[in-house]
């Protein structure tokens, strides 16, 4: 049966057949409540003997009387004008049944009684409605719940609209993405084309006896596709897309979770060859006994069913589960062993050429200046995500219209970097004494790297405030850099203390500006340290005195394991480096003294200075870094030194 709507007519679309019922029910509660509402059916006094009655008609005591014939007698209501007592309470109204007396009219007028007579009720119908009407006012009610139950049984039993949140998109309304919408990850559309094999012809993956993974885990840093990817692999496989996050799976109701993943599931199954896909899976995926208390029992129990569902597969079964996280160090090692999420896919960061790939993507529709050079604005943009990318068009795209241009010109893109990079400028101004010392502490900064073979190239000088920092040096690698040399990091230690070095030495003493380059350089030194096996000291060896996030860089605090007299020989190794560097590059700076002294001249008079001015103020650059042994360094080639 179908569940559509009937169509409408050609007069117009009337009301549908629902919503009469609605209407009749509440038309019916209405009615109920009208005769039934306090003061709707008038108060009568007592009945009495119709002697009693013909007694106090007889003493006087009735003031007037209202008689409705019936069939088989009449009915009389009288108004007492002396109260009578009747047990224990006044009588002041009253009513009795009276037989066919022809006495009663003749007794009443000598009385002096007030008559009135009224035609008796002809009608049974009102009596009968109102003994029907509970019930079938319950017969209604009855009906709309058992209505209302079977839709819920149809959405996943009898808590369905309760426990339903994934959302499914078929192959009507979902919105179509193909691996051509998706701009690099080469590697990722490779191993993730075979899911897409098996789901168009599982037959030829069952001849051969392969079996292909019924669960891929995307792995990568946030906002570089992985979303994007799993709509990608439903569109080129033509098949429905389950699509939910991992945290709606978990509410304040213990078993709820897991009663959502069995419906997820069940519905997926009923649907194959379909895809499940979990973002954010880490929320229930995360390994068990390490919450506070021992662990989080909704959270677990609903992996314990995520678990048993993805096991639960038989070798018919065409759903393929594609979960994404940016935490795979969290995840509960059952997820991860053969049969589950087999497969793990690590969707990275896009290189140069991709990302020009996704500039042209994220632009396409937008009108671009001559001057726009996807090269540029993807050299500069190393260690962006997709996302990140899209949200650098969309910068440019609204500083082009703030200035009314009908075009986004490069100087759109700079500016929309600078935005991203740095914050918006600021609109408190610095003091002279300020600027002046932000301008040599700058300057500094770009002597270092003007001078020093091994640094990254200048790409720009700013002494405007921007977001938190009040002035940028900025680099530009010439390439995509994944490893990095020893002389490289001691280079950039060198270049990240050239201000602290330049104040110092022009103005004396050193100010508070430092800061943020202290903190990079001490990370630094330090990875070179425990994690690199850069030090004579420490030796070749790897010491997790701060675990990083995989994928973010960020600290984890608490997740030591060494010893204190290994930590404490780490910190003395590392405070070395960063006084061989502060001392190489205060005796840089010493020789350098004329070109400090002009650059800061130059920043103070334009504030900013791009490459070719800067070549222009501080001469040829020397050549570029000698070759070396790699060693692996997760520094950005993009370098911002903030003062």
């Amino acid at each position: 049966m179908s569940s559509e709507p009937p169509p409408e007519s050609a007069s117009g679309p009337g009301p549908r057949p629902r919503r009469w019922g609605r209407f009749i029910f509440f038309l019916l509660l209405l009615a109920g409540f009208w005769l039934w509402r306090p003061g709707a059916t008038p108060e009568r006094g007592p009945e009495v003997d119709y002697s009693t009655a013909v007694e106090w008609i007889r003493e006087g005591k009735v003031e007037s009387v209202v008689i409705r014939g019936a069939e088989h007698g009449s009915e009389l209501e009288g108004e007492l004008r002396i109260p009578a007592m009747r047990g224990a309470r006044p009588i002041y109204e009253f009513h009795a049944r009276a037989p066919d007396d022809e006495r009663l009219v003749a007794l009443l007028d000598e009385q002096g009684v007030a008559i009135r007579a009224e035609a008796p009720e002809s009608s049974v119908v009102l009596p009968i409605v109102l003994s029907i009407l509970p019930f079938a006012l319950m017969i209604l009610v009855w009906v709309w719940l058992s209505r209302r139950t079977r839709q819920m049984m149809v959405a996943g039993g009898p808590l369905g609209g309760f426990l339903r949140r994934g959302k499914k998109h078929d192959r009507a309304t979902a919105p179509r993405a193909t691996f051509d919408d998706v701009a690099g990850l080469a590697a990722a559309k490779r191993d993730l084309g075979e899911i897409v094999q098996f789901l168009r012809e599982p037959g030829r993956f069952h001849r051969l006896g392969a079996k292909v993974p019924r669960g891929v885990l995307l792995l990568g840093p946030p906002g570089t596709g992985k979303t994007l990817l799993a709509r990608a692999v439903a569109g080129e496989a033509d098949v429905p897309f389950y699509s939910i996050t991992a945290s709606e799976f978990v509410e304040m109701f213990v078993g709820v979770g897991a009663a959502r993943v069995r419906e997820l599931f069940q519905e997926a199954k009923r649907n194959a060859p379909s895809i499940v896909f979990i973002d954010e899976i880490d929320a229930v995926g995360r390994a068990r006994g390490t919450g506070v208390g021992g662990g989080h029992d909704e959270r677990e129990q609903t992996l314990n069913q995520l678990l048993a569902e993805m096991d639960g597969f038989d070798r018919g079964d065409l759903t393929v589960v594609i979960a994404a996280t940016n935490r795979p160090d969290v995840l509960d090692a059952a997820l991860l062993r053969p049969g589950r999420f087999d497969r793990r896919v690590v969707v990275e960061l896009p290189e140069a050429a991709a990302r020009r790939a996704i500039l042209a993507v994220h632009t396409k529709g937008k009108p671009l200046a001559g001057d726009v050079s996807f090269e540029e604005v993807a050299a500069m943009t190393a260690g962006f995500s997709g996302a990140e990318l899209a949200n650098l068009a969309n910068e440019a795209a609204l500083g082009a219209t703030r200035r009314r241009a009908e075009q986004l010109a490069r100087e759109d893109f700079l500016a929309a970097f600078d935005k991203i990079v740095l914050g918006d400028p600021r609109e408190s101004r610095l003091r002279p004494a300020e600027k002046t010392r932000v301008a040599v502490h700058e300057a500094g900064h770009a002597v270092l790297a003007w001078i020093t073979p091994e640094a990254e190239p200048l790409r720009r000088v700013s002494i405007l405030p921007r977001g938190m920092a009040l002035g940028a040096t900025q680099q530009e690698a010439p390439e995509d850099r994944h490893l990095h040399t020893r002389a490289e990091l001691l280079a950039r230690l060198r270049v990240l203390l050239g201000g602290y070095a330049a104040e110092q030495a022009a103005l004396g003493q050193v100010s508070t500006g430092a800061e943020h380059d202290l903190r990079e350089a001490t990370r630094l030194a330090s990875n070179m340290v425990a994690h690199y096996g850069m030090s004579d000291e420490v030796g070749p060896a790897y010491y997790a005195i701060d675990v990083e996030h995989p994928f973010l860089g960020a600290r984890i605090a608490g997740e030591r394991s060494t010893s204190d007299a290994t930590t404490h020989a780490i910190e003395v190794a590392a405070r070395a480096l960063l006084a061989r560097a502060l001392g190489e590059a205060a005796a840089a700076i010493a020789a350098q003294r004329e070109r400090l002294d002009r650059l800061s001249a130059a920043l103070l008079a334009s504030e900013t200075l791009e490459a070719a001015a800067l070549e222009d103020v501080l001469g040829p650059r020397p050549g570029g870094p000698p070759d070396a042994v790699p060693v692996e360094a997760p520094v950005p080639p993009t370098r911002v030194a903030r003062a």
